[in-house]
């Protein structure tokens, strides 16, 4: 989990009124203006500023005028990219990877000049606003003065220099978790990409991580002729599974396999579990790159802009709330109501509501809310039905769980089994209006398992295509336990640690919900 900020005693108490994640950093701050002065400095500042920070690896005390290099030096340990030369001595090779074969020459140009490969110094910063006040909307400060801080991230891309030799190599993918838009694509750019660099051994595991220790699933052979179309069929074309045997046992299996390149596509769980597999390689010094690339339509990983399968699954979505829009404004008092994916965030429900426009009420786990009451949806729900005749609600699935009994029980993956707040919804939304004696026609729509079984989008298509090569482009560069994703509009690498520490949220004081906030005009619900 990040490390929230801890409060000296020669510091001011927070008022925890909103938190801003800054990377392994939780900076819980308030948005209201009382001022108080700081013991430790005879100074101005937001009570709830005056505050000590702690990282994963060391202690910032503020007050220090060495506290950034300290944080800069913490952080460069802890996105270093672990790879296999960390535990072998190994000498690099000239890649084997050139796209000069497919350009056209002018003459007088030399082949050997081509600037198509990415150095390992190259960097990328992470975040690139700089925030004046801890008070801006959606700022994520790491000092109480909200200092600018550059954090930088390593570049993805090919390299001059390799630590494979491609025709010894045997690369396996394996998808894991729930189904999700752009699997195929990802596999299927892997697959063209290693056959790029001359590998020829390419594996699928069937059935996620269950095809290293289920006894009837065999490898899959994978070739260019064979996954050249899969892209235009959603789902996964080598399946998944969720859940897994012990980690000991997988790298044993890799191990019997003989396998040098792992690629996992998945989740947080997912992202843990390839982890974990790195861990072990280490453990017992094999020479293995294991390599994630994020897939969630929740897009509730650490630090990505998005990850694939996202806006495929809000464009879909939209179409179940346009759907909705259109029975709630065709009945008298009509309400529509959609429930959409999230576990443990509101990306998708937030992002569809705002795209489609149609949305009065949008509701997400991570600002709290009420049903009934006079600040509760159902009352303003009645003043909708007044006031223009119909509504549309959308609902994040992890929304209103303090709402619902709690069952208790756990998935596969060890994720919680939520309860249904859409039923809920529909039910004390139909009861509501029923007691106060005003018709209402409800009408519920759940596309869960639509707006992810569905093919890439274009946006999506890019995305996987750019991820899954950076994937391989990672692994032959002896890189292992990171993952291929894009971060500041740029695609870089991140040791998988440093994504795996909590679900990405919905930060309530950003201006993405803001806007959408905008977009519906609902009120405060608590």
């Amino acid at each position: 989990m990040a490390t929230s900020l801890k409060t000296s005693s020669n510091f001011c108490s927070t008022q925890q009124n909103r938190w801003m994640q800054s990377r392994d950093l939780i900076l819980h701050s308030s948005s209201h203006s009382n001022v108080k002065q700081c013991k430790s400095k005879k100074i101005k500042r937001p009570a709830s500023l005056c505050v000590k920070a702690t990282s994963s690896k060391v202690e910032l005390d503020f007050n220090d005028p060495s506290w950034k290099q300290k944080f800069q030096e913490d952080w460069e340990k802890r996105f270093n990219l672990p790879s296999i030369t960390d535990i072998y001595d190994l000498k690099p090779r000239p890649t084997t990877f050139s796209l000069k074969k497919n350009r056209t020459r002018t003459g007088d140009e030399n082949v050997d000049m081509w600037n198509g490969y990415v150095n390992n110094d190259d960097r990328a910063l992470l975040k690139v606003i700089k925030y004046s006040s801890p008070t801006s909307a959606g700022a994520e400060c790491i000092d109480p003065d909200c200092s600018w801080v550059e954090q930088w991230v390593h570049r993805a891309g090919p390299r001059k220099e390799i630590y494979y030799e491609p025709e010894e190599v045997k690369a396996a993918i394996v998808t894991c978790g729930g189904l999700c838009p752009g699997l195929n694509d990802v596999i299927r750019q892997i697959v063209f990409t290693l056959e790029t660099y001359g590998v020829k051994n390419i594996v699928g595991i069937p059935f996620g991580y269950r095809g290293f220790f289920e006894k009837g699933l065999k490898e899959m052979p994978l070739s260019r002729r064979l996954v050249e179309n899969i892209n235009l069929n959603g789902g996964s074309f080598l399946g998944v599974s969720r859940g897994g045997a012990k980690t000991s046992e997988i790298v044993d299996n890799i191990q019997a396999r003989r396998i040098d390149m792992l690629f996992v596509l998945g989740g947080n769980g997912t992202h843990a579990g390839a982890n974990a597999i790195h861990e072990e390689c280490r453990k017992r010094k094999l020479k293995v790159s294991v390599v994630a690339v994020p897939k969630t339509i929740d897009n509730d990983i650490l630090l990505m802009d998005k990850t694939f399968g996202f806006d495929t699954a809000v464009e879909e979505a939209q179409r179940a709330i346009n759907s909705a829009y259109i029975e709630a404004r065709s009945a008298y008092h009509g309400i529509g109501l959609v429930k959409l994916m999230g576990r443990s965030s509101g990306f998708i429900a937030m992002h569809a509501s705002l795209s489609s426009g149609q949305v009065d009420v949008c509701l997400i786990p991570e600002v709290p809310f009420t049903l009934d009451g006079e600040l509760g949806v159902l009352g303003h729900l009645e003043h909708l039905l007044k006031t223009k005749g119909f509504c549309v609600v959308c609902v994040a699935e992890a929304a209103g769980q303090d709402l619902l009994q709690k069952s208790g029980a756990t998935d596969a993956s060890g994720n919680v089994i939520l309860s249904d707040i859409g039923v809920h919804m529909q039910q004390k939304i139909k009861t509501h209006f029923k007691d106060i004696g005003v018709p209402a026609d409800v009408k519920y729509i759940d596309p869960t398992y639509m707006v992810r079984a569905c093919r890439a989008n274009a946006s999506d298509a890019i995305l996987c295509t750019v991820l899954g090569q950076n994937a391989v482009h990672g692994a032959f560069a002896g890189f292992s336990g990171i993952t291929s994703c894009i971060c500041n509009t740029h695609y870089v690498y991140l040791p998988i640690t440093e994504v795996i520490k909590a679900p990405k949220r919905v930060n309530p004081n950003s201006r993405m919900w803001h806007r959408c906030l905008t977009s519906t005009g609902q009120p405060d619900f608590h």
